[in-house]
């Protein structure tokens, strides 16, 4: 068989192939409405979305892949194909962090898939307020960087918000150099959030030493300024290169390579165990020799790891503090709910802020 023979054959398998996998998406579509149908004719109300259900299906899609697309690539396409069938019912609402462009928007559709309705905003507290007075299905907020530490303004609303983490969402930060100049020579100005310029020092002092620096409110904003002058930069995200339809001229300038932002998602529901969860909690302890050990013993004894505590003031008196912390597990695993159901015994403040999936990829 010739090349040419060998060539139309292996693409009429594609168009084949691309027919089986278009009748197979539209067969999943039907399933998923005929759920909805399911649980309207149950009584239930407000949107289908269950994020422990998605964390299922994209554990089975990775432990399942054969190659040769990587796990976080498969994964990706599944939550697009999962984003897709809700929204036939009615596209999820996301508030986040704007403007457009930055990269709690490229967190938001990682998490949810392209299919839902965004709603940027300008600050932290307004994410939340849009999900409580429900306006928004669900928000997504920044709260640790890998190098910069905790989001305190996100931990801080949980002190006077009602609502609950219902998941995670992590993102590498890869700073681009986004520019319609053709080359770096032609740079007089750049634009970008005060942590950009900070997180890209090495680089832009090596590269680019002479050119001003004008910090911004957010990388989304300094993209839509390049779109509007000449001769000036921004370093941002691939996220907002492709809302703002410009080209990047040099890619991934952060001087740490492995420099990663974890995203938490609110809602207003509890989120049923997965297999592999988190919790956070809200404690304070009395003011007693002993007492956060006290508080944080019951975690050893039961064999529930803590991993990440972090203390905050509580805005009720000056020096009182309480403490964010996340455990491996569900409140509902039995040894977690034995090892919360003694710490609340020990503690002033005791407040579960969410139990929800482990971030995948």
């Amino acid at each position: 068989m010739s090349e040419a023979d060998s060539l139309l054959a292996l693409r009429g398998r594609i168009d084949a192939l691309d027919q089986q996998i278009q009748t197979l998406i539209s067969e999943r579509a039907r399933c998923a409405q005929e759920v909805g149908v399911l649980k309207q004719a149950a009584g239930a109300t407000g949107n289908f979305y269950r994020p422990e259900r998605e964390a299922q299906v994209l554990r089975r899609v990775i432990e399942t892949n054969p190659g040769p697309l990587s796990n976080e690539e498969m994964a990706r396409l599944f939550r697009e194909i999962m984003s897709a069938c809700l929204a036939l019912e009615e596209p999820l609402r996301i508030a986040f962090l704007g403007p457009e462009g930055t990269f709690t928007q490229a967190a938001a559709l990682k998490h949810f898939g392209k299919s839902i309705r965004s709603i940027p905003l300008r600050a932290i507290d307004e994410v939340f307020r849009e999900v409580e007075a429900g306006s928004a299905d669900y928000g997504v907020v920044p709260v640790e960087n890998s190098t910069e530490g905790v989001v305190n303004h996100t931990l801080d609303m949980f002190l006077q918000s009602p609502l609950q983490i219902c998941g995670e969402v992590q993102i590498r930060i890869n700073h681009h150099l986004i520019t319609c100049a053709p080359d770096l020579k032609a740079i007089y100005r750049i634009y970008s959030h005060r942590q950009s310029l900070a997180q890209c020092r090495e680089w832009l002092d090596l590269n680019l030493p002479q050119v001003e620096q004008i910090e911004v409110s957010s990388n989304g904003e300094a993209a839509r300024r390049v779109r509007d002058e000449a001769g000036v930069a921004a370093i941002a995200g691939q996220c907002a290169a492709d809302i703002y339809q410009l080209p990047t001229l040099v890619r991934n300038i952060e001087d740490e390579p492995n420099n990663t932002t974890r995203f938490l998602i609110v809602g207003t529901q509890p989120i049923a165990p997965s297999g592999d969860d988190k919790t956070a909690l809200l404690v304070a302890s009395f003011n007693r020799p002993g007492a956060l050990f006290n508080l944080l013993e019951p975690l050893a004894r039961h064999k529930v790891s803590m991993n990440r505590i972090e203390s905050r003031p509580s805005r009720r008196g000056m020096w009182d503090y309480v403490f964010f912390i996340d455990l491996d597990g569900h409140a509902q695993d039995p040894p977690v709910a034995s090892a919360l159901a003694e710490l609340c015994e020990q503690a002033r403040l005791f407040r579960i802020l969410g139990s929800y999936p482990k971030g995948v990829l």
